[in-house]
């Protein structure tokens, strides 16, 4: 499961290279379910990686 959490931080990853998405946009572009996003940003989150904003009733998540 570990492994598969650290390959979907890399979907994020390499989906956030080209700017700041919303999750929406972000699941989408990873075609994630919901848990395995929200797992993939926590991975991102507690190394220091991630910014996040809430603009317009969505949350948008960056790279750092």
């Amino acid at each position: 499961m570990i492994t598969k959490i650290g390959e979907n931080a890399g979907l994020v990853w390499g989906a956030l290279q080209n700017g700041a998405q919303g999750l929406k946009a972000l699941k989408k572009a990873t075609k994630l379910k919901n848990d395995e996003l929200f797992l993939a940003l926590g991975w991102l989150a507690r190394e220091g990686k991630l910014t996040f904003e809430e603009k317009e009733a969505d949350l948008f998540v960056a790279l750092a």
